[in-house]
């Protein structure tokens, strides 16, 4: 089975186009995606309870755990997927999926469970006390004893999706179920709804998120025949080459996103030690600086089919100019956005919370955010090049580096120097040192595939 359409993208479209068609769809999705993250924010700050606002935000780590799972399966299945379509390689690919796909669908049963059984300990462990323990434990049993599994299911599935160019229904399943959480929040969590404040917003990301899966089903169904995606159970197998593609990808880029797991539960517990104020603060200054940054995340991992795809099938000089033109789009955005949120963070924040203390924290934590943005579309270009091309190892590197190197001491350190506001700046500091690397790593590989 081969799509004409399919091969003409990754092989002969002019690369500005090529780039394009792939990225502003998974750009859109991670918009939508963003906008679903503020709208949580958005509908639990109109509640004026910064205990609900905070629960929230002591929630975040574990789900940002999800994309551990997700980047295991979802980003080391659709790598070993792009490759394999570079080299005509069919039966891989579809083998490589129905392996993503039900590893997936295990681990996401398994954190559900170990969530439940765990669940006191690990509120605590979130930096939660006595105040907040209730509502976070609440918004977490909607979003992780009972979401766990179509939470990650529709994300692996959307990675799935775009390795075989399909970046628009990628896109437009993980936008249904976005934009279905921005119109139930409101409902769940206000008064003049059912008034179920930081539950509320975990029970409709649920919902959200069985639709997205849906989607993903009906897409699969529609396209038998058609499409690279597998979900049959009779391919699913521990084939040596597949087990190792899939996890030599997708373990760096689990671990990668469990140190970032532990680098955000490091900040929450030191923002938490000045209170639910300073907490809610904080959590407001993050997401709106995701904003940005999720564009330039969905930037890379949009032209990560392309690169794959050029790099299996021996066309360096097709690589090389998608890295360059990808750069020099994204660099030149998220200067800009650096600039735009330095110099109206007050107002940015004011959006989200009418409350002086929390504007006036959250003000001057977002400027200190916001200043890593530049540097890391640097890092997040060079390591969707090191997953799409399978340099797994080179991946892990630069994700010990971000945290355990660079990030997590300078937590401590600029805490202990400038007590909360520091917090801010240690993103900055490890993704100024860690965009260097890139370059220079990026040069190389592009020097060596263009010999």
């Amino acid at each position: 089975m081969e799509d004409m359409k399919k091969t003409v993208l990754f092989e002969r479209t002019p690369i500005p186009k090529a780039v394009m068609t792939l990225a502003i769809p998974t750009i859109i999705s991670s918009l939508v995606m963003v906008i679903y993250n503020l709208a949580d924010t958005y509908f639990v700050g109109m509640l004026n309870d910064s205990i609900q606002n905070a629960a929230v935000t002591l929630a975040a780590p574990v789900l940002l755990a999800f994309n551990a799972v997700n980047n295991l399966f979802g980003v080391g299945s659709s790598s070993m997927m792009s490759r394999a379509l570079g080299r005509k390689d069919y039966d891989t690919v579809s083998r490589s999926s129905a392996f993503g796909f039900y590893c997936a669908l295990f681990a996401g049963i398994l954190f559900g469970a170990g969530f439940s059984i765990g669940k006191t300990p690990l509120l605590y462990l979130l930096g939660a006390d006595g105040g907040t323990v209730g509502a976070t434990g609440d918004y977490l049993m909607w979003t992780v004893s009972c979401g766990a599994v179509p939470a990650i299911l529709n994300v692996v599935l959307a990675y799935q999706v775009r390795a075989e160019g399909a970046s628009l229904h990628a896109s437009l399943g993980t936008m249904s179920g976005c934009l279905l959480n921005i119109v139930l929040d409101p409902f769940f969590i206000l008064p003049w709804g059912l008034n179920m404040g930081a539950a509320g917003a975990g029970c409709a990301t649920f919902l959200s998120n069985c639709v997205a899966c849906l989607y993903f089903f009906v897409v699969l169904l529609v396209k038998r025949g058609r499409t690279y995606v597998c979900i049959d159970p009779r391919k699913f197998s521990f084939r040596r080459d597949i087990v190792m593609g899939v996890f030599g990808v997708g373990i760096p880029a689990s671990i990668q996103n469990l140190l970032n797991v532990t680098g955000m539960t490091i900040l929450n517990n030191f923002t938490a030690a000045y209170g639910a104020e300073a907490v809610a603060a904080m959590g407001i200054a993050q997401r709106i600086n995701m904003v940005p940054m999720y564009i330039a995340q969905g930037f890379s991992q949009g032209i990560m089919p392309l690169v794959g795809y050029n790099y299996a099938s021996g066309n360096g000089r097709r690589m090389k100019s998608a890295i360059y033109f990808s750069f020099a789009v994204t660099v030149g955005f998220m200067a800009a956005a650096t600039l735009l949120y330095f110099a109206g963070a007050d107002f940015w924040i004011s959006l989200f919370m009418k409350n002086d203390a929390i504007i006036a924290y959250g003000g001057r934590l977002l400027r200190g955010l916001c200043l890593a943005m530049t540097f890391l579309a640097v890092d997040f270009l060079a390591v969707g090049v090191f997953q799409a091309t399978g340099m797994g190892k080179k991946s892990l590197v630069f994700a010990i580096m971000r945290k355990i190197v660079l990030e997590i001491p300078a937590l401590f350190l600029l805490n202990w120097l400038f007590p909360l506001y520091g917090l801010a700046y240690a993103q900055f500091v490890a993704e100024f040192l860690l965009a260097i690397a890139a370059v220079i790593e990026l040069r190389k590989i592009v020097k060596k595939v263009t010999l």
